[in-house]
């Protein structure tokens, strides 16, 4: 799949495509609906399809400080959408040019004039345009005036309500995991690669992987079972924490990955934390003795989950000499 960023990126040879537009964030199943109808109506007429998407995500540019948190950060989401046969990812950045433009100039600068649209799909919700004054009954009336096709994707609706970002976000904080897998049709994951830290966890006696969150903030905080992928074949068991680490006075959110029985040197891998069950949420202890206690608890309980479940996949505890 190949990554476009900017308009001013696009050649002659990416014109004439079949696109949706969005931000995509958590390509949730409601999202994946629209994905499929894009593959599928882009393979019957033999052109490109494209998802059309923007940085930083809409909410973020107009209330930053308000904004819900990301579910997933620019490249994981191209990462997700390659997984489902799309050929190409137009990333535009969003700021006041673009937030300023009318529905007809949306529709006329980036769709017709920049990427040459033959068909668009979109979600049956969907809104464009300066005060998201377009909708699916003006987008067809632009389709006619300037010869593309518009094709709506019906709700995905999983028991009995409308799956959403949103609802994705509320079950993560509330800790429903197996709900947010249902929704996303997969674990929730977080990917980044391995970062230098101050190796506390080493003089805890518990050392970890450091991975960069890269967003403003992250949907869960707490203590998880979790699986690594990225370093060895299969996916390595392991305990999770997102958090501030209130304890020892932190201020930056973090991931760090405890991997049972491992002791290699990994910084710099790119690699991906699937949550697969919440232990405990985060709260903070009066002692760094206190504290190591219940990472010591924290561990066994995911490993009696590990060695009590089978849906976490492909897990398995590699020791390194």
């Amino acid at each position: 799949m190949e990554l476009i960023r900017g308009l001013y990126n696009l050649k002659a040879q990416h014109k004439g495509c079949v696109a949706t537009i969005g931000t995509f964030d958590g390509v949730h199943l409601g999202h994946q609906v629209v994905l499929q109808a894009l593959r599928e109506n882009a393979a019957s007429m033999a052109l490109p399809s494209v998802v059309m998407t923007f940085e930083p995500q809409p909410q973020e540019y107009f209330a930053p400080a308000t904004a819900p948190p990301r579910l997933t950060r620019l490249r994981e989401k191209a990462e997700i959408i390659a997984d489902h046969g799309i050929t190409r990812v137009v990333c535009l950045r969003f700021n006041h040019r673009l937030a300023s433009l009318s529905a007809e100039q949306f529709v006329r600068n980036l769709l017709v004039d920049g990427m040459g649209v033959r068909r668009l799909v979109v979600g049956d919700d969907f809104r464009f345009g300066k005060g998201r004054e377009g909708d699916y009954s003006k987008l067809c009336s632009l389709g006619e005036a300037m010869t593309f096709s518009v094709t709506a994707t019906p709700t995905c609706i999983v028991d009995g309500e409308r799956v959403s970002s949103t609802r994705v976000r509320r079950a993560l904080v509330e800790g429903d995991l197996e709900l947010a897998r249902r929704l996303l049709a997969r674990r929730y994951s977080i990917s980044g690669r391995v970062a230098h830290g101050d190796e506390r966890g080493r003089t805890l006696g518990f050392p970890t992987a450091n991975i960069e969150l890269h967003r403003l903030r992250s949907p869960l905080h707490g203590v998880f079972a979790a699986r690594v992928e990225g370093i060895v074949e299969k996916a390595l068991a392991a305990v999770a924490y997102i958090g501030t680490r209130p304890v020892i006075n932190g201020k930056r959110e973090l991931l760090e990955v405890h991997i049972f029985d491992f002791d290699e040197i990994i910084y710099g891998r790119y690699v991906r934390v699937s949550l697969c069950q919440r232990i405990r949420a985060e709260r903070s202890f009066a002692s760094i003795a206190t504290l190591q206690k219940q990472i010591a608890e924290d561990i066994q309980q995911a490993k009696a989950f590990f060695a009590s479940k089978t849906n976490c996949q492909q897990v398995e505890s590699v020791r390194w000499s």
